[in-house]
């Protein structure tokens, strides 16, 4: 049975519940809710696990904090014998319009330290990715406050708005692969 590991990131704890930084989690939330499967503690975060036809989908939300959420990745990748190609981050983008999403196969960490971190406690850049923008009018103050900071509430709900088609990439994901979720997703 091919396995995949959907990783969001974010940053545990009631002070950064539905923080910019924590849509990683809200994500996942979402997805393993929409299959059925809740997340429960286990080494080095919370997982949920469900099938896809036939493909096993495990969701990781480190415990590790944001900035050290690669030690958490490079342990559920070999306890559950995933291939690098098989890994997708989910993360903020505060270079990305609110609510835009973008797929990459690869790439740098543009900036981000919880990528960064991955990126070198498993030694590659090539792993996918899925960036949600968190960017608004606001964006340009404080970035660390802002990322930090909650949502507006009409920030929110155009974030909601789009839960349902993030979903359905994440399917995508899984049965089609990263070129055609690219193709399809990427607005």
């Amino acid at each position: 049975m091919e396995k995949f590991l959907f990783v969001g990131l974010g940053n545990l704890g009631e002070k950064y519940e539905n923080t910019r930084h924590n849509i990683g989690f809200e994500i996942l939330d979402f997805f393993s809710k929409k299959n059925k499967s809740e997340f429960e503690s286990n080494r080095f975060g919370s997982i949920s696990s469900f099938s896809i036809k036939g493909r096993k989908i495990f969701l990781l939300k480190p415990d590790t904090y944001m900035n050290l959420s690669g030690k958490a990745v490079k342990f559920w990748l070999k306890e559950k014998k995933i291939k690098i190609n098989n890994l997708l981050i989910i993360s903020d983008d505060l270079n990305l319009p609110l609510g835009k999403i973008r797929y990459r196969a690869k790439g740098s960490s543009g900036g981000h330290n919880g990528l960064e971190n991955i990126s070198c406690e498993i030694n590659t850049n090539n792993f996918s990715r899925l960036r949600i923008g968190i960017s608004s009018n606001n964006a340009k103050t404080n970035q660390i406050d802002f990322v930090l900071g909650k949502f507006m509430h009409d920030e929110y709900e155009l974030l909601l708005s789009k839960f349902d088609l993030i979903a359905e990439s994440l399917n995508s994901y899984v049965l089609s692969g990263i070129d055609e979720t690219m193709n399809n997703y990427n607005n």
